[in-house]
């Protein structure tokens, strides 16, 4: 089998990592080929962006047998289906993921929430990451191709997580009352993807998350006592210094299951909580 990846970023590396002995060819894009770290041992890499495609790509989808999508929608649309779709419903592709994320739901007020609860996202960016979401899945629909869509909580993992903000004093104690957020270390999103490609089931829609939900504040508290770290200051969220996006992720409040991944798909999260996870990454000299 072959594996083609469309955006080759923080999560979809971890899963090729984990992935790559599976296949025989693996291809994956990237904006600029040439910065620094964009490659993978093994991987031949193509570039995918605003100034234009590898011409190669064509052909290595007609080669593809199981095709992850990790790039974001540009605007309002997703760039892959508006310049590949016609060659991935012709080509032999038989498993399809596309990554999203737990935004679309919305804000529940902190309510419990599974794979049934209806998405009502109220951001542009989880806008269209509900239209595209709908786009994959009619696009398998139509083809009769195996899609699923993944909608993953809060990434972390080595390299990625809240004892490196405070190694590099960037981290920042932000005080909402009844604000909670769902993590996901990234190597249970790649077991999670695994047991997809043993479990297809077309159409599918799994919450890949942890089993807790918890206030920001108190990961960061963790955190700091696990490494010995000073501890930021309280801030007040109304009086915080955050970006648009991030002041956007403290209007959605919601508590997400992850019970389909675990009954369908057989997973065992090795990270049910942040705290087994930045417990390991304090063991692992690259945290």
């Amino acid at each position: 089998m072959n594996l083609f990846v469309f955006g080759l970023g923080f999560t979809a590396r971890r899963f090729v990592e984990r992935a790559s002995g599976r296949f025989a060819q693996v291809r994956a894009t990237v904006t600029d080929p040439s910065r620094a770290g964009a490659g993978l041992d093994g991987v031949a890499m193509r570039t995918f962006g605003p100034d234009g495609d590898d011409a190669r790509i064509a052909a290595d989808l007609a080669e593809t047998d199981v095709l992850l999508i990790s790039a974001p929608p540009a605007g309002d649309g997703d760039t892959v289906l508006a310049r590949y779709g016609d060659a991935i419903r012709a080509s032999r592709i038989g498993w399809i993921g596309y990554l999203s994320t737990i935004g679309v739901y919305g804000d529940k007020q902190g309510a419990w929430i599974d794979e049934a609860t209806e998405p009502r996202p109220t951001s542009r960016r989880s806008l269209a990451r509900l239209a595209v979401e709908e786009a994959w899945l009619a696009l398998g629909r139509d083809s009769a191709k195996t899609v699923q869509v993944f909608r993953l909580s809060g990434i972390y993992g080595p390299g990625r997580n809240p004892i490196v903000k405070l190694r590099q004093g960037k981290s920042q104690r932000i005080i909402k009352a009844g604000q909670v957020f769902n993590r996901i270390h990234v190597d249970d999103i790649a077991t999670t993807l695994l047991a997809s490609l043993d479990r297809p089931r077309a159409g599918a829609v799994y919450n890949v998350t942890d089993d807790a939900p918890t206030p920001p504040q108190v990961v960061t508290e963790y955190a700091a006592a696990l490494t010995g770290l000073p501890l930021p200051p309280e801030i007040d969220f109304e009086t915080a210094d955050l970006s648009p996006m991030a002041r956007s992720f403290y209007g959605e409040n919601k508590r997400v299951r992850n019970r389909l991944i675990r009954e369908e798909l057989g997973v065992e999260l090795a990270y049910p909580t942040y705290r087994e996870g930045l417990a390991a990454l304090v063991a692992d000299t690259h945290d």
